[in-house]
């Protein structure tokens, strides 16, 4: 370990590089960055938030030189802890690389890739985009919250928009550490840049290169050209998409912080109208129905397809309605400066053990405020317990309709028959924005009712394409250990959150343990879509990519729960 001389040499270091006020070393100061949005935390020697890729070249070669681990961290908008420290075990100090003062955005071929920096976000990504009727990877969920667009990448996340499956590229720019310990930059991003690092980074940024500097190599994709086919194939006894899925791991993609990414390059789609139809229905038969015409006889794949259960419905309803009617009124381009300063609220008041203040203050306020979802979804919440919002390409608008018609006609007086409306466009962006602000709200209701909420046991779950019996039914002993159970997720690919809410008392990471062995008999891959982080064991086709990316085991160390140990030890 570094002795106290040498930490404070290094920082001292890192501020001759990127100045005094962004190097964070205090506890308040380092706080939003040391802890992830709904688990994980740990201690930092420091903060750093370089103003380059230059600055960031020259960041890393200061941790690594001073055999420091290296943690990398664009929005941390993750859910699994994959981006902050774990804990106090580590055999070396950790130094923090927060990229958000990188936010570049570069816009090739005509609009139909773009070059990202570590910094850009998929809000100001979709908003560059526009002038090219075209959208990027992801348009709804992470958008919302102001996940970056590298972070995708590396995580594999994303798929809810059918059609283009989760993040992914072989054109990517980054650094690692080899098996001798040395930093390397390797160019893989497809532009001629020069060859040392800080010219090809520096080139980069500036964006001082020619159209023909730009190499268009079929053999090299810039989004998975294969899910579309592999999500279309109900039949199949295996899941459409999961993290550890060896096939869409290369490189960057899916590394996880396992290497230090200074840039990616994407496709980018082109922006299709579309409409909404909200289905309701108390029967999973409906719902398996409804999916296997979607995929196996529309001409078309639908755009997106999101599950949502009752009691999701209603807790997202109460406890996430402040998150919805922010980004109403402000755009999802401010929440993450919300975010920022709930946090330093947050951290004053636990000085004075006043912890989950804020959220019971937010609460009430909102308490006051009118109903801010559809009377139409209402009504159906009252009715049914499984709710499906479709986003359908306007020219197959027709065939679903009266597939749904027909449908639900033949079902007659059955008690289970269900209903279907095509929504209006405000009752469609409402639906779809009620959907992905219910993410957020079994944390909200864990912190305003700590005296009776141990805390959340969260899974991300892809089941099998041919998985009939998709409604969860748990032993009952587990059942009466819960408070609420909230069931939502991308359906048409079969991906659904799982979020437990738990009584006092009970152990919430004995209790996942015991969930992980009920979805090994079911067939299930978990995490679908999200990073490992220090939640979830990486399976060993993951954990073999980081190791082959990281063999010193210098970067996010620990993640997937493997060694922290240098040298994989």
């Amino acid at each position: 370990m570094q002795t106290q001389l040498d930490s404070g040499k290094t920082i001292q270091q890192l501020i001759k590089i990127v100045g005094k006020q962004h190097v964070m070393t205090s506890e308040s100061e380092t706080r939003l960055y040391r802890q992830g949005r709904r688990y994980g935390a740990g201690q930092v020697l420091a903060v750093v938030a370089p103003g380059s890729l230059v600055e960031q070249w020259h960041v890393l070669k200061t941790a690594v030189d001073a055999d420091c681990i290296v943690i990398m961290q664009a929005a941390n908008t993750g859910l699994t802890g994959g981006s902050t420290p774990f804990g106090d075990d580590y055999d070396r100090p950790v130094i923090l690389i927060s990229t958000r003062r990188l936010a570049g955005i570069q816009v090739i071929n005509e609009g139909k890739q773009v070059i990202c920096l570590p910094g850009a976000t998929l809000d100001r990504l979709e908003k560059e985009l526009v002038q090219f009727n075209r959208e990027p990877h992801s348009v709804i969920g992470s958008s919302c919250i102001g996940a970056s667009v590298l972070g995708g990448v590396c995580n594999n996340s994303g798929g809810a928009l059918v059609r283009r499956g989760p993040a992914y590229t072989e054109l990517a720019l980054y650094a690692r550490v080899n098996e001798l310990g040395e930093l390397e930059l390797v160019n893989h991003l497809g532009v001629d840049l020069g060859s040392s690092a800080e010219e090809i980074l520096s080139k980069l940024e500036t964006q001082q290169y020619q159209i023909n500097d730009i190499q268009n190599n079929s053999h090299c994709c810039a989004s998975d050209q294969r899910y579309s086919h592999d999500v279309k194939q109900v039949d199949e006894n295996t899941p459409a998409r999961f993290n550890a899925d060896p096939s869409r791991l290369f490189e960057a993609s899916g590394s996880a912080g396992k290497v230090c990414v200074f840039a990616v390059r994407l496709d980018t789609f082109e922006k299709i109208p579309n409409q909404v139809f909200y289905i309701g229905t108390n029967s999973q038969e409906d719902l398996t129905e409804i999916r296997r015409f979607l995929l196996k006889d529309l001409p078309r794949l639908p755009i997106a397809g999101e599950y949502l259960h009752r009691v999701a419905y209603d807790i997202g309803a109460e406890y996430g309605k402040d998150t919805f009617m922010f980004i109403e009124k402000f755009g999802t381009s401010k929440v993450p400066t919300a975010f920022a300063m709930k946090d330093k609220v947050d951290g004053y008041l636990e000085k004075f053990n006043l912890r989950g203040l804020s959220d019971k203050f937010l609460q009430l306020v909102t308490k006051f405020m009118p109903n801010h979802l559809p009377k139409r979804m209402n009504e159906f919440r009252d009715l049914y317990q499984h709710h499906l919002m479709l986003r359908i390409e306007n020219q197959d608008v027709e065939q679903v309709e009266q597939f749904l018609k027909q449908y639900f006609t033949s079902r007659g007086s059955d008690t289970h028959s269900g209903r279907y409306f095509l929504c209006n466009d405000e009752e469609g962006r409402k639906a779809f924005l009620h959907r992905f602000a219910v993410a957020g709200a079994a944390i909200r209701y864990r912190d305003t009712h700590r005296s009776e909420v141990e805390d959340i046991v969260a899974l991300d779950i892809a089941l099998r394409r041919n998985d009939r019996e998709w409604v969860e039914t748990l032993p009952g002993e587990m059942d009466e250990k819960i408070i609420h159970k909230l069931y939502y997720g991308h359906f048409l690919c079969h991906v659904f959150h799982q979020d437990y809410i738990v009584k006092k008392g009970v152990d919430p990471l004995k209790m996942e343990h015991e969930m992980w062995h009920l979805l090994d008999d079911r067939g299930a891959e978990y995490p679908a879509e999200h990073n490992v982080g220090h939640l979830y064991i990486a399976k060993p086709a993951l954990k073999n990519h980081y190791q082959k990316l990281d063999p010193t085991n210098s970067f996010n160390v620990g993640i997937g729960q493997t060694a922290k140990l240098k040298y994989w030890k």
